[in-house]
């Protein structure tokens, strides 16, 4: 399904269409609707009269060139915040026992301590027999224990009441190293959530045998997540300023968290959290990370939506001129966050600068 931007512009580039299949109809008509539809003059300029400029929603900016900060473009993806999210691991190979509430599900909600599923012990054949026979043993050790305290506590007076308490501590402890024993032989270790959010991977299915540190669920809560970034610049985090990140049309306001002390591939990992409220974004997701430095530049902050492309490939913004007349100029720039950019070679001070509809102007042949 379309965004009502996208339909607007898309009934704006049909509007544009619509008009020029008019002004080449009026060209071999020679009638006055030639002189009202835009058109591309021989210098390459624009010629677009002031109702089809309406009709487009071209919106104009006066150019002002001041300092700004010198900026750079790292890239960076959508973490799980290490404070919020969670993961359960496999402590030792076995098979997974559904819950009272069954399998979890993707997207479910859960709380921390929250029960997701049980983990059977599964052993091969060797060691099952090893521990049975141990527990056998066990059992009989068990036995003789509780007979001798038992004669023991008949003789009261006779036997010294330290012998008494010592079998009933042998009694005891060969009762625990029974259970211990069974336990690992029938019992079920129970898997909880580590964290509050929502199931964001579930690897496992009931029945499943997983072998030790497998990874069975991770926790994320949508509501905090995190950037990591890669830097191949050691000095960037001590003249960072602020950030935002740039995830397709989606910009995000980024809270510097630290950097590693150590290369990873020869970069340095920088950590943000998103500040951004409702971000559209998902854990794995790729993204631009734009970090302003104390570092200053001379240019002129623009909206991304002024720069377009020509039919070569090169970067450029299209200057109005005059009242009726557009012209396309090369420019040199940077970003400078996540909705704008720094031009900082090709325009001048005072250029009146098309930052809503250049794209469809673009469009006129």
């Amino acid at each position: 399904m379309l965004h009502p931007s996208d339909r607007l512009q898309s009934h704006q580039l049909a509007n544009l269409r619509e008009s020029l299949r008019r002004s080449r109809a009026g060209s071999h008509t020679k009638t006055p609707t030639a002189k009202a539809a835009p058109q591309r003059l021989a210098d390459g300029s624009l010629f677009i009269p002031k109702p089809v400029q309406r009709q487009l929603g071209v919106r104009t900016q006066v150019l002002s060139i001041s300092a700004l900060a010198a900026t750079v473009e790292l890239n960076g993806k959508v973490i799980a915040d290490p404070d919020t999210g969670g993961r359960v691991q496999a402590a030792f190979s076995g098979s997974i026992v559904p819950a009272p509430k069954g399998m979890p599900l993707l997207g479910r909600k859960v709380v921390k301590g929250e029960l997701l599923a049980y983990l059977r012990p599964v052993g091969s054949a060797i060691e099952r027999g090893n521990q049975q026979a141990q527990q056998a043993e066990l059992e009989a050790q068990l036995s003789i224990a509780s007979h001798k305290l038992a004669r023991y506590e008949q003789l009261t007076g006779a036997v010294p009441q330290k012998e008494i308490e010592a079998a009933r501590i042998e009694r005891d402890a060969y009762q625990k190293r029974r259970d211990f024993v069974s336990a690992s032989i029938h019992g079920n270790e129970p898997l909880l959530a580590p964290a509050s959010g929502v199931i964001s991977v579930s690897n496992v299915v009931a029945g499943q045998v997983v072998d030790a540190r497998e990874i069975l669920f991770e926790i994320v809560d949508s509501s905090r997540l995190a950037v990591e970034a890669l830097a191949y610049d050691a000095s960037i985090p001590a003249n960072l300023i602020s950030a935002t990140g740039l995830a397709g049309s989606t910009a995000l306001d980024l809270k510097f968290i630290g950097s590693g002390g150590q290369l990873r591939e020869q970069a340095l990992p920088l950590l943000f959290r998103i500040s951004s409220a409702q971000t559209m974004v998902a854990v794995g997701q790729p993204l631009k990370v734009i970090v302003a430095t104390a570092q200053g530049i001379k240019g002129a902050a623009l909206p991304r939506a002024a720069l377009v492309k020509n039919a070569a490939g090169e970067s450029v913004v299209w200057v109005h001129t005059e009242a009726e007349r557009f012209v396309a100029r090369r420019v040199r720039q940077q970003a400078l966050d996540a909705s704008r950019i720094a031009v900082t070679d090709g325009l001048h001070e005072g250029d009146r600068v098309v930052i809503a509809a250049a794209s469809l102007l673009s469009e006129v042949r």
